[in-house]
């Protein structure tokens, strides 16, 4: 029962206490910044509760971050103005301030709305005119004396009263009157009027008084413009136009036009015109004559000025001038001739900057004494400027490299030649520069660091030099070793290094390897250039040994405290032959039941932070191994395992301390290492695909010879026996024996014999066996002879054969004869 109630004190004191939370807010917007729009109190225990702005709509900057402080679990908040707050009733008056409130797990949001409230007595200065720059007017110099300019507007001057006065000096002959305002705002022109004050600018300095000890100053400035007029213009006084020689007669020059009404047009200069004239309505601007007769009329006739005068049909006093100046060119036919007309030329790359290929010598038939200019266009993107040209010299400009792939070795050009007639004419002589390459360079590799493991194989790839040739072509380049350890391998052509035997980081850490690089293929002879750089290769540890713990074993006995966590232990783990590995990882993987334990690095630590039931009632015991292992990025990882019991007595309300009992295994009880190392192989792709196919062929092959055998054995099982019409003779291989060796015969043999000597009666005369027939053993031997004949022999119906058969019949029927009673039992087996 207590410590239910222990537990509904600590939930009642860990919710936040928000009933004192306001929704709605009225303020005036003659409040300013810093002033407390609203307080409001929380309840938090154990915890440090947070108060948040989330936003403001619509969004502005008038409010401060909420401030919270208290202490004990109570909380006071405030809500108040920022120091850029401008309340205004007129132009917001509602705000929404969304606030999240934290208090440990318990996260609420909740929204404040803030009226802001109307104040007859609250007049600002707002607007442009308060401004450091003011406020601006245009007025045109014809508005009449009196007229209304401006009206300035503050709000609340229509509640309250106010006085307004332009304080600034209105003195003549500037001003030609002096501007005027009302309490109203009203500013109008001076009573003499604006006429003739076009183009001028009137500052006035303007202050507003209202209420007690309240004002506020602002500037308007007052620009006049000029009154438009409907006189007669050109919106240009002067023009310039160009035009070739060999323009027809009639063809238009140039139309003018001019502002005004009901306008013609004339030409007042030169009068009469020789080459020009003017449409009278349209203004357009025609030849008269062919424009080659412009140089028997003198050096004037190449640029004439005609001066274009537009006036009003009815009243031709209101007018305008325009000065048009023609300007004739020549037309140009011919292009320029250059010698030569094309180059071809050779030259190395090393050529230096400066050295002139060729002078180009060009006229131009039209004009033999004008100049002519000159432009180089080169063709090949890899080096622009290259080449140069200064009057006509074509010169080196910068170094041919050819170091480069694409059409470096032919620098494609066009030395352009212009002539200054119109339309210009222009020459283009082709250039072609071979440029030859030269070995300038020395290959370079830069020196690099590679990293490889201690138990890396044979073969191992550790990385790759990369050379560097400025020379083209900048793959040429051949790797070879200059003395350093034998156990790596650099690649003649691809540069990369390989291991070639074992590496010890104990006996040697790093090496160094020399790596020359050298070129090949860069120039027209022989010549090779060649660079060096060094490789460095550390060798990385590979964690032979594992972890060591003292002790190994543990028995510990502890009290649990209700809410709280309890240090269990601590172990002592390293590894004695590598102490610098001092990263270790500690893991629980058995006997860790309800998650009451966990570790924080090599600190075992009991949860006990459940405040609810089901507590322990009895006393438990916990088995623990913890896995400890090295955790570098050596690979595989080893581990040992340490065991602790620990005995958990149950927590109870009169427990006042907490006592551990420790249980400790001497160090020479150490468990034994145990280390399982899984090795599998893992064969390449082609591999797997060979040895699937060869599987299925072999399974094809048992399965065809499995049914071969099947359909064989069904055959011999279905075909019928043949009945035994013959005995099998077999050859007689002793001599002859005695009748009481024949007397000894089993007794089944003598009643097979009957039988056998029956059978003989359906012999077809072929040998189906092999058949050894007893003999007579008495006094009078009898010879052996060997009866034995294969299957499809010769047959028996032979005089040979039938003859010894009949000699065989006879002895055994004597024999048969002489026998005793008990003898008569034997026979022909």
């Amino acid at each position: 029962m207590v410590p239910l109630r222990l537990l509904v004190i600590l939930l009642a004191l860990a919710v936040s206490d928000l009933h004192s939370l306001p929704w709605f807010v009225n303020v005036s917007e003659s409040k300013g910044p810093g002033t407390v729009l609203q307080v409001f109190t929380f309840n938090c225990s154990f915890y440090t509760p947070t108060l948040e702005l989330l936003r403001v709509q619509p969004p502005t900057t008038f409010f401060n971050t909420p401030s919270l402080a208290g202490r004990e679990g109570i909380y006071v908040a405030k809500v108040t103005l920022s120091s850029s707050a401008r309340l205004d009733a007129l132009a917001v008056n509602h705000y929404e301030l969304q606030l999240k409130y934290t208090c440990g797990n318990l996260v609420e949001e909740a929204s404040l709305y803030l009226d802001v409230q109307r104040d007859p007595g609250h007049i600002q200065c707002v607007g442009r005119f308060v401004s450091p720059a003011g406020e601006t007017v245009q007025v045109l110099e014809t508005v009449s004396p009196g007229a209304l300019l401006y009206t300035l507007l503050f709000p609340g001057l229509e509640v309250q009263g106010a006085q307004m006065n332009i304080t600034s000096a209105q003195d003549p002959p500037y001003f030609p009157g002096p501007f005027s305002i009302n309490e109203k705002g009203l500013l109008r022109a001076p009573s003499q009027g604006l006429k003739g004050q076009a183009q001028k600018v009137f500052q006035l300095q303007i202050s507003v008084t209202f209420g007690q000890s309240q004002s506020c100053k602002g500037m308007l400035t007052v620009k006049v413009l000029p009154a438009p007029s409907n006189r007669v213009s050109f919106l240009k006084k002067t023009q310039n136009i160009i035009i070739p020689e060999s323009l027809a007669p009639g063809s238009e020059v140039i139309q003018v036009q001019a502002t005004g009404f009901d306008l013609r047009y004339e030409i007042c200069s030169p009068v009469p015109s020789p080459l020009y004239s003017i449409g009278r309505v349209d203004g357009v601007v025609r030849t008269t004559a062919p424009l080659e007769l412009a140089g028997a009329l003198g050096t004037g006739a190449a640029s004439m000025r005609l001066c274009v005068k537009a006036f009003e049909q009815l009243q031709p006093w209101a007018s305008a001038e325009l000065v048009v100046t023609v300007n004739v060119r020549p037309v140009n036919r011919w292009p320029p001739h250059c010698r030569p007309a094309l180059l071809v030329t050779e030259v190395p790359e090393a050529t230096p900057v400066g050295t002139v290929l060729s002078t180009f010598t060009c006229t131009d038939p039209d004009s033999p004494d004008t100049n002519l200019h000159y432009q180089l266009q080169l063709h090949s993107p890899s080096n622009p400027a290259s080449l140069c040209l200064r009057d006509g010299i074509l010169e080196v400009n910068t170094t041919l490299d050819c170091d480069s792939p694409g059409a470096c070795f032919q620098l494609a050009a066009s030395v352009l030649v212009h002539d200054s007639g119109q339309p210009q004419m222009t020459t283009e002589v082709p250039v072609l520069v071979m440029v030859t390459p030269v070995n300038e360079f020395s290959p370079a590799c830069a020196p690099r660091t590679f990293r490889v493991r201690e138990d890396a194989r044979p073969q191992t790839l550790l990385g790759s030099v990369v050379g560097t040739d400025m020379d083209y072509p900048q793959n040429s380049i051949e790797y070879h070793t200059s003395g350093g350890p034998t156990i790596f391998a650099v690649d003649r052509l691809s540069g990369e290094i390989r291991l070639l035997g074992p590496l010890d980081y104990e006996q040697q850490r790093l090496h160094r390897l020399t790596v020359l690089v050298i070129d090949h293929g860069q120039d027209w002879d022989t010549h090779r250039r060649s660079g060096s750089c060094t490789i460095t290769i550390e060798v990385e540890d590979v964690n032979d040994h594992a972890p060591e713990c003292e002790p190994p074993f543990q028995e510990l006995t502890i009290s649990s405290l209700l809410g709280h966590n309890m240090e269990v232990t601590k172990m002592s783990c390293q590894i004695p032959q590598e102490p610098q590995r001092l990263a270790l990882s500690y893991s629980i993987v058995e006997g860790n039941s309800q998650s009451r334990f966990r570790l924080q690095g090599a600190i075992l630590v009991h949860n006990d932070l459940v405040l609810g039931p089901p507590w322990p009632q009895q006393p438990c015991t916990y088995e623990l191994l913890i896995r400890v292992a090295d955790a570098g990025s050596s690979i595989p990882h080893l581990s040992t395992t340490v065991t602790i019991i620990v005995h958990l007595l149950p927590w109870r309300a009169s427990t006042m301390a907490t006592s551990t009992y420790r249980a400790i295994v001497p160090s020479g009880m150490i468990p034994q290492l145990v280390t399982d190392t899984e090795n599998f192989w893992q064969p390449e792709p082609w591999f797997v695909v060979v040895l699937t196919v060869t599987c299925a062929l072999l399974l094809l092959a048992l399965g065809w010879l499995l049914s071969k055998l099947l359909w064989g054995l069904a055959q011999v099982l279905q075909a019928p026996r043949k009945p035994r019409k013959a005995l099998l003779l077999n050859s007689i291989q002793r001599k002859e024996r005695s009748i009481e060796g024949f007397m000894e015969t089993p007794r089944m043999e003598m009643s097979q014999a009957p039988s056998s000597v029956l059978s003989l009666e359906h012999f077809d005369g072929k040998a189906q066996g092999t058949l050894s027939l007893p003999v007579n053993r008495s006094r009078d031997p009898l010879p052996s002879h060997p009866i034995t004949k294969k299957a499809n022999s010769t047959p028996l119906t032979s005089p040979k054969y039938a003859r010894e058969y009949k000699m065989l019949s006879d002895r055994h029927a004597g024999a048969a004869q002489a026998m005793t009673p008990s003898q008569g039992r034997s026979g022909l087996g």
